[in-house]
């Protein structure tokens, strides 16, 4: 495979000529991803350092996956431009389970090393921790630009996301790490490593970042925004939002996701292979497949899928709608569903409806579409 594959799609590699010196040592590196519980999906965009991660294992070396329980409770201030809210201890358990899962879908499990920071964090004592403190000065550590910009701002910032990056740095000396994966925007932190690591009297990891891919709407993924598509979501869910990549951004995802160029000139062809790529590496080929009649029966099409789930007819002489959307079709909120039935998004019987309450007689086995790609039918008892 070699170092051309190592470094596929890599923006940094530092230094020059590290990494080189790394392969020559002649033993399997510990190569380093760290991943904090903010959020309880990973999604195709935080995979792509794991992707490569994957191509490491295939070499020989092992992935040290670091799940960031302790740093959560810090906060990674990167890219942000006020301090992010601190998880509940249940929040971080709670997700924490989930990303060894998710993970999987793309790290070779035999190689993969998983370790908690918990495990040193909490153990260092307030000694251990000025002596940490001791190895970057507040200057060099204001020189970030998302601290630099909130110091023009006159926003504050805590001391507790001064010592973010060097919690993540002692990541690395608790490791012995040789290589550090990691998006752009962790650059700073990564470089932080080395410089940590070199106070301990470890010789410095290499440093490899990767693109942050955009969603289709040109922002950065957000599980909370909804402009993602995790690792093990459904296999329709995966296919339906893949679909939705902008025509010029399907180099991008193609380049990122698929590790490949475009491989047809026809755009709609070309998402198809991207969105049948996705599902089948969380999902197999079977899925694949079915997702794929899904898209084409209820979204190409216009007809409902072969399986409509049945709900309850609520109590009451009348529905309220926007509730039942949130209990059973799975929207976020009421207001979000009453933004979607305002805007002609809910159907029944396939004739749109614009009312927030509709008489509970005239529902039996009446079917709700919500949207595209979300559909009930009341029940007839």
């Amino acid at each position: 495979m070699g170092i051309v594959e190592l470094t596929r799609n890599a923006v940094d590699v530092l230094p020059a000529g590290g990494l080189e010196r790394k392969l020559a040592l002649g033993r399997p590196l510990r190569v380093k991803l760290g991943i904090d519980v903010t959020s309880p999906d990973i999604h195709i965009g935080r995979a792509i350092p794991l992707q490569r991660m994957r191509a490491f294992q295939d070499e020989g070396h092992v992935g040290v996956l670091i799940i960031g329980d302790y740093t959560t409770r810090i906060g990674d201030p990167s890219g942000r431009s006020a301090e992010r809210p601190v998880l509940s201890d249940e929040e971080i358990e709670r997700d924490a389970k989930t990303y060894l899962d998710q993970a999987m879908v793309i790290l070779d499990p035999d190689r993969t090393e998983v370790r908690y920071n918990g495990e040193w964090l909490s153990k260092l004592t307030y000694a251990d921790v000025v002596r940490l403190a001791r190895t970057i000065t507040v200057a060099r550590i204001l020189e970030r630009d998302d601290f630099a910009k909130r110091m023009a701002a006159q926003e504050p910032i805590s001391v507790s996301e001064l010592l973010y990056p060097l919690m993540q740095a002692y990541d690395s000396v608790a490791i012995e790490a040789d290589v550090e994966l990691g998006g752009t925007d962790q650059l700073y932190n990564l470089l932080a490593g080395r410089e940590v690591m070199q106070h301990y009297d470890l010789e410095p990891q290499v440093i490899l970042t990767t693109p942050l891919l955009l969603s289709w709407d040109g922002a950065k993924m957000s599980s909370s925004v909804g402009n993602n598509i995790p690792l093990t979501a459904p296999p329709e869910e995966q296919f339906g939002r893949t679909m939705r990549i902008p025509d010029e951004q399907l180099e991008e995802w193609w380049r990122l996701v698929a590790q490949q160029p475009v491989p047809h000139g026809d755009p709609m062809a070309a998402k198809l292979e991207l969105a049948r790529f996705i599902v089948h590496r969380s999902h197999g080929d079977e899925a694949a497949r079915r997702a794929e009649e899904h898209f084409t029966r209820v979204v190409r099409e216009g007809q409902p899928p072969p399986d409509v789930p049945e709900i309850p007819l609520p109590d009451g002489e009348s529905v309220h709608l926007p509730a039942v959307l949130v209990d059973h079709l799975g929207l976020g909120s009421t207001s979000e569903a009453r933004r979607l039935i305002s805007q002609g998004g809910l159907k029944l019987n396939n004739e749109v409806v614009t009312d927030l309450n509709v008489p509970r007689a005239t529902l039996g086995g009446a079917l709700l579409q919500a949207g595209k790609r979300r559909f009930a039918r009341f029940s007839l008892a």
